[in-house]
């Protein structure tokens, strides 16, 4: 592949944006692959103990002049050309096993190098100079390869057409101008695409190539398009050695390091040249600009389309917490307000309402005044007031209008992005599928002889991936299970501890044991769920990459319902266990179910669950916000960061290199960068607090506020990252945020049915609804909390769990407990009463009425919002015959001009010189061609 050399002082001075291009100040550098070396360090004949210093030859550049010619360098001692004194001077010696994996490895780099040359790809590299190294190889892409490419994969490019995007008009085009104008300080200061106009584009052609708007052959094509065609190159140019499957099989065999596109300079700097990576850290990627919109199509223009979705999805997601945010304040202020005038809270702190109840331990705790849970009982009727059930019912229609409103601008930005007309290109299989399926046709080739299922041998069956299923099923119960245990050793630590805590014989220590256990043990389960987190995302790629899915798509939709699984089951199994099972399964006085010996079932506090699973879901919560989205996101980065330029550090000898400027190149400054693995980790942070939003939002009305305060720092916080610290991703084209939709959809089809249980189960609106309508004398709620407490006779009390050393124990006959059961006195003692198969019947019915009323309202929400707007789906309609027309007219132009030179020529033709005769007939074959593709252009009409 070495066609020539260029000398380092030859080629002008270096481009003035540093790095972007070779050395010649032309070619634009659209990819970098880098690689260490080491060579083998060969002795000298002449008992030269090192070699000679560097010199001319050594600091010089090798470049590929874009020739498919296989070219190779020789050296000739006697023909005047310089040689370095390490291939005079050295001896064949053998080599050892790294020497065979360093000469290996060279060997298939050359044979890759080779083949991107044939491929027509121009490649630049430096001199391997140092006995071991770090070195880059620029690869070129011209314009015939660049034309070839984007016709081969239907890329949409601009034409010379423009035309007038029809604006809404009426009261609706008054309002958009007063928004534009109240907003005009929040637009960032980018360059704005004309809204007004817009191009035709149409995927580009060869044949067609007049249709374009060409002004310069080196920037029609941007970066990005630039960067994704010749990323599609070297996925698919493959190698014999080893039979690598392109460039994703190279770097996992560490034949290559890394590859990636350059970043457009520098995002912060002295000089004054303007980038479009500066541009997006300035008005973008800023803590300071964190009150402006996002640039999206600068975004999408710069990081491409599949980012650019991810952005306005998330920008569009922080908006919609807005409205839901201030509905939330709202009803937690409604709480405050009415705090004063809750009757049962007041019934239950009033000192004369003597209600004693029974202990809540044997033997050490003693009999206790409900009064002293009046703290708990008027914090609960924070969230536990009938304003929470109108939340609930306005989150399940903000989730179902935010998908909606999702699909509108997902679809006016396919519009505008030309995603339109995308279809599913066929993906290349994944290097591990075809070395898996390489493995399978050595084993069968020599037991058989004929096959019938001769298709069966092109691919993966479901035989060949049975045992990464039984795998995959086998492990995930086991993580589901570890959760589950985890929770369950968190309950236990909860009743343990309360039991040690009661023993106490502080009287401070007794008296706030629900307090010290609640809060201790919500700190334990944070710290599991992160550990657990880290854990379950590694299990999930290790399970996919044993499923061998044939295509990244394939690979990545199957990660992201298996990581999603196990991080749901991780994230919410301690609020379920709240907001379900806590104080269900407690017993009663005298036959309570206990864990271990003498260890009762925890049971909720008397003003009931939903203070607790309040606590529970805002620790939680703001906990992962805090220390996983933001401390991890900006500590793990900067600590690999930090670990690769020690490791870098180690492995480079401290030797001179004279080729390297003291200013590092761009190159050399983006590996030093974090390279990006994919959206799913930013994706599954935000869809999982989609569900701490919508899911319990019943029983913590502020978690929309949180999750909003949180999102202004993340969507600046995943912008600086993407600028600043993560190498350039190579460009994607998708039309929408794929199997994320999906998932948020059943995120919000399953908060309307979990906030119906929480209201209906978890509260104690139902209890209150009931008596207030049914049991109370007067209709008002005077005398709820008698009614709610049940009797028991302490004598009835099993021996050895009687209080020990109580001073009540001679004046109290009958203590309370929260339950609906008979009396002692009643022939059907401790029995559940009517009362309660009332209230269960009246929350079931509740459940029922609450999950149809807000379905039905969803999906008239669903059917009323179209998902495509009414303006774009014109639009569409319109550009279709506009691109017709212009197909059309084009044509038409060029048969006229063609109908002239052929006039002309005929006219000439009448002078009888025999060179115009010869013309004439040129003219006249060329007519002919042309009519074929001009019949040939009429048939694609119907296509179009």
């Amino acid at each position: 592949i070495i066609n020539n050399y260029l000398d380092g002082t030859q080629g002008g001075a270096v481009d003035s944006v540093r790095g972007m291009h070779f050395r010649d100040s032309k070619r634009k550098v659209d990819y970098v692959l880098a690689y260490h070396y080491r060579k083998r360090l060969a002795q000298h004949q002449h008992g030269a103990s090192s070699p000679e210093p560097m010199n001319r030859a050594d600091s010089m550049t090798v470049v590929s002049n874009g020739e498919t010619r296989k070219g190779r360098l020789k050296l000739q001692p006697d023909s005047g050309q310089h040689i370095p004194q390490e291939l005079l001077g050295a001896q064949v010696i053998e080599l050892g096993p790294l020497d065979t994996l360093e000469e290996e490895k060279r060997l298939q780099r050359e044979e890759y190098e080779r083949n991107l040359v044939a491929a027509g790809l121009e490649i630049e590299k430096d001199t391997e100079n140092k006995s071991q190294g770090l070195s880059f190889v620029r690869i070129h892409a011209p314009w015939q390869v660049l034309s070839r490419e984007a016709e081969l994969h239907k890329i949409k490019m601009p034409t010379k057409k423009m035309y007038e995007i029809k604006e809404e008009g009426g009261i609706l085009k008054k309002l958009n101008k007063i928004w534009c104008k109240l907003t005009e300080p929040l637009q960032p200061q980018v360059p704005q695409e004309n809204t007004k106009m817009k191009s035709l584009s149409y995927p580009f052609s060869r044949e067609k190539i007049y249709l374009y708007n060409i002004r310069d052959k080196d920037t029609f094509f941007d970066n990005a398009t630039r960067s994704r065609i010749v990323h599609e190159i070297l996925k698919r140019t493959s190698t014999k050695a080893r039979n690598s499957m392109g460039i994703n099989t190279l770097i996992a065999n560490n034949v290559y390091d890394a590859a990636y596109p350059l970043h457009d300079g520098e995002y912060e700097g002295q000089n004054d040249d303007m980038n479009e990576r500066k541009l997006l850290y300035q008005e973008w990627a800023r803590y300071g600009v964190f009150y402006k919109f996002q640039p999206i199509d600068l975004i999408r223009k710069y990081f491409g389309e599949k980012i650019g979705l991810y952005f306005a999805w998330l920008g569009l997601y922080t908006e919609f917490l807005i409205p839901s945010s201030v509905v939330g304040i709202f009803v937690f202020l409604y709480g405050c307000i009415t705090i004063e005038s809750d009757i049962p809270s007041k019934e239950m702190c009033d000192q004369r309402n003597a209600f004693t109840m029974c202990p809540l331990c044997d033997k050490f705790c003693d009999y206790w005044n409900l009064s002293s849970a009046c703290a708990t009982a008027r914090a609960s009727h924070l969230f536990d007031n009938p304003a929470t059930v109108f939340f609930s019912i306005f989150m399940a229609l903000w989730a179902t209008m935010f998908l909606e409103q999702w699909k509108r601008l997902q679809m006016r930005l396919s519009y505008f992005w030309d995603l339109t007309g995308l279809e599913e290109e066929e993906e290349h299989p994944r290097p591990e599928y075809e070395t898996k399926l390489l493995q399978k046709k050595l084993k069968n080739k020599n037991t058989t002889t004929e096959d019938p299922n001769e298709d069966e041998k092109d691919k993966l069956t479901w035989n060949d991936r049975i045992p990464g299923y039984a795998a995959n099923c086998g492990l995930i119960l086991f993580m589901i299970m570890l959760t589950f245990s985890a929770v369950f050793g968190v309950i236990v630590y909860r009743i343990t501890t309360a039991a040690a805590l009661s023993f106490s014989t502080h009287e401070t220590t007794r008296s706030n044991v629900r307090v010290t256990v609640t809060a201790t043990a919500v700190i334990i389960n944070l710290v599991v769920i992160l550990i657990l987190d880290e854990i379950y995302g590694a299990v999930a790629k290790w399970l996919t990459e044993i499923e061998v899915p044939k295509t990244e798509k394939a690979f990545e939709e199957r990660l992201i319902l298996k990581a999603f699984l196990l991080k749901f089951v991780n994230s919410y199994a301690p609020i379920f266990y709240v907001a379900f099972f806590k104080g269900r399964f407690v017993g009663r006085p005298g036959h309570y179910v206990y864990v271990f010996d003498g260890y009762r079932m925890e049971e909720c506090a008397p003003g009931g669950c939903l203070m607790e699973l309040c606590i529970q879901l805002s620790i939680i919560m703001l906990g992962k916000q805090l220390i996983q989205n933001n401390l991890f996101e900006i500590g793990i980065p900067k600590l690999k960061k930090l670990f690769r330029k020690l490791k870098d550090g180690r492995t480079e000898p401290k030797e001179m290199n004279t080729n390297q400027s003291k200013d590092p190149q761009q190159w050399d400054l983006d590996y030093s960068l974090e390279p990006f693995t994919g959206l799913t980790p930013e994706y599954m942070e935000m869809i999982i607090q989609f569900g701490f939003v919508t899911l319990f939002v019943a029983s913590f009305p502020l978690a929309p506020l949180f999750a909003l305060l949180n999102n202004i720092i993340e969507v600046r916080l995943d912008a600086k990252k993407f600028v600043t610290e993560l190498r350039r991703p190579d460009t994607v084209r998708a039309k929408d945020i794929g199997i994320w939709y999906n998932i948020l959809s059943g995120i919000g089809k399953l908060s309307v049915i979990i906030n119906a249980f929480v209201i209906a189960v978890t509260s104690d609106f139902i209890p209150r609804l009931m008596y207030q309508y049914a049991y109370s004398q007067n209709g008002t709620m005077h005398g709820f909390i008698n009614h709610t407490l049940s009797y028991f006779n302490v004598s009835h009390l099993k021996a050895g769990t009687q209080p020990e050393n109580s001073p009540f124990a001679q004046d109290v006959l009958f203590c309370r407990f929260k339950d609906y059961r008979e009396p002692p006195w009643s022939p059907n003692q401790y029995e559940f009463s009517k009362q309660y198969w009332a209230v269960l019947s009246a929350r079931l019915a509740f459940v029922i009425l609450f999950q149809n009323l807000v379905m039905f309202l969803s999906v008239l929400v669903d059917w009323m919002i179209p998902d495509i707007p009414k303006d774009i789906s014109e639009q569409i309609k319109k550009e279709k015959s506009v691109l017709v027309d212009f197909f059309l007219k084009e044509e038409h132009e060029k048969l006229k001009l063609i109908g002239s030179f052929i006039t002309r020529d005929k006219h000439k033709q009448k002078s009888g010189t025999k060179d115009q005769k010869s013309r004439a007939a040129s003219f006249c074959q060329f007519d002919r061609s042309q009519k074929g593709s001009v019949a040939s252009f009429s048939s694609q009409h119907t296509e179009v």
